[in-house]
């Protein structure tokens, strides 16, 4: 005798109590439609029923045993049911609408467990198949994406809180800036002036930062990851995760290593070093090893392959406090779509979603257009980013780096106009080792300029001293 199948998770009894009660009191759809889809009944029947009733009663239709019949008069599989009579049994037999979001919880965790058990078969059947170019880690990291999709979709949605609830937040947000002297709320980047402005980098906001090739974008984003995990949870640091789709981790730890050494980028590439500064670098190296700061330098990710990598670092026991992504052009979307401007969209609508759903700050990357090299005025601005569409109205915070000292550089006069030669030695004498922090946008705070160091030989951006300051030579990060 063949083997049965084995019997799915399911409460058919249950369902008919949810619909019932649904028919009974149309007020009860309000309580569980955050926990109940139609995929989540096992009757194909059920599922259709609870459809059809969702749909009048979300038009503002009176619905019940007696309404819905002419709705579903044409439905085969009611019929061999009872048709209308089984819609009026089911609304007669509701016990107790009180109970109806209990109902709605086990046929929520049933659907889910049935999710499981049909996403475990479809896993071993990829596995099993064993196709060309389709590496195991490929199917591990689709396997976990399509898990969490499983866990969102069954997730209760947020409804309306007690504005004393909120207030609450508020009030220990208050409370956190207050205790570091109103300073700041949130993650500190180091650089005191964009802290400054920013307040630090705040839980759930996605903050874009972005300049044309050559500014230091890359730079400034290390500096600042390595500014937070060096710090550390107990010094109000954090554990930093840092996509680098462009540039190998092991260059990305040699940018780190050089401003923390003190050792020429260009030397260290080219084994140029100094004893006393290879000493230097190697010492570094070992003050750094405890560093938690964690590098994932796979090209051209999908971004729901990045948000799973990210969930899955905020699930150990290290954590994950804030997330940098270099840079936003080089991450693929889910599925090709018809233009660019469609694919940036879901990709920054995703690095939103992600920074929200870990409540953590997520710092993205982004190319600027070529229409900056065109103008006189070569400092960016919003309409300066690629597809700025989605990304200006996604993005928390819009940053830009700048260094006027890198285009002035290029406007060096002949040598034989001494005057002219003269003024740009003037000019270049006082934008040297200066750049610029734009933040062009802040949806909870204000816009402006934050003046940092930049030491081109070690890509090292720092605090400027400014005159009031005293005449110390800037601060570095170390």
């Amino acid at each position: 005798m063949p083997d049965q199948p084995p019997v799915m998770p399911q409460n058919i009894e249950a369902e008919q109590q949810l619909l019932g009660a649904i028919l009974f009191s149309n007020d009860v759809l309000d309580r569980v439609n955050d926990l109940i889809t139609p995929a989540h009944f096992y009757d194909p029947v059920h599922a259709d029923i609870f459809a059809a009733a969702s749909s009048r009663i979300g038009r503002g239709l009176h619905t019940d045993a007696v309404t819905l019949k002419n709705a579903m008069a044409d439905h085969p599989g009611l019929q061999e049911l009872g048709g209308a009579e089984y819609l009026l049994r089911l609304q007669l037999a509701a016990v107790a609408t009180s109970a109806a979001r209990d109902y709605a919880h086990l046929l929520h965790d049933l659907g889910l467990r049935r999710g499981l058990i049909d996403l475990g078969g479809t896993i071993a059947d990829r596995a099993r198949a064993m196709r060309d170019g389709v590496p195991p880690d490929d199917q591990i990291m689709q396997a976990e994406a399509d898990l969490f999709q499983l866990a969102t979709s069954g997730t209760p949605t947020r409804r309306f809180q007690p504005f004393v609830r909120a207030m609450t937040d508020a009030v220990e947000m208050a409370n956190a800036a207050y205790q570091r002297d109103g300073s700041l709320s949130g993650i500190a980047t180091g650089l005191i002036d964009l802290d400054r402005i920013l307040g630090g980098l705040h839980d759930s906001d996605l903050l874009i930062l972005a300049g044309r090739p050559a500014m230091g974008k890359t730079a400034l984003a290390t500096n600042i990851a390595f500014n937070i995990a060096r710090r550390g949870q107990a010094e109000g640091g954090g554990t930093v995760g840092m996509f680098s789709l462009e540039m190998s981790a092991a260059q990305l730890a040699g940018r780190v290593l050089a401003g923390a050494a003190q050792v020429p980028s260009d030397a260290i590439r080219k084994g140029n070093m100094t004893q006393a500064e290879f000493q230097r670098f190697l010492y570094a190296a070992q003050d750094l090893e405890a560093c938690p700061l964690y590098i994932d330098d796979t090209p051209a990710l999908p971004v729901s392959q990045l948000a799973a990598r990210a969930r899955r670092q905020k699930r150990t026991s290290e954590g994950l406090d804030v997330l940098i992504i270099d840079y936003l052009q080089l991450v693929r979307p889910n599925k090709a779509r018809e233009n660019r401007v469609n694919e940036v969209a879901e990709i920054t609508a995703g690095l939103k979603a992600l920074a929200k759903d870990l409540n953590i700050p997520v710092v993205a990357l982004s190319q600027l257009s070529r229409q900056v090299e065109s103008r006189e005025d070569k400092r960016p601005q919003l309409a300066d980013l690629r597809e700025s569409g989605s990304i200006e109205q996604d993005a928390d915070v819009v940053m830009f780096v700048f260094r006027e000292e890198y285009y002035k550089e290029r406007e060096k006069p002949a040598e034989h106009d001494l005057q002219a030669t003269g003024q740009w030695q003037a000019a270049m004498e006082s934008l040297h080792g200066k750049a610029e922090v734009i933040i062009g946008k802040q949806r909870h705070g204000p816009i402006g300029t934050a003046e940092l160091s930049f030491d081109g030989r070690f890509t090292l951006f720092g605090n400027l001293a400014k005159p009031w300051q005293g005449t110390g030579d800037a601060q570095d990060f170390r």
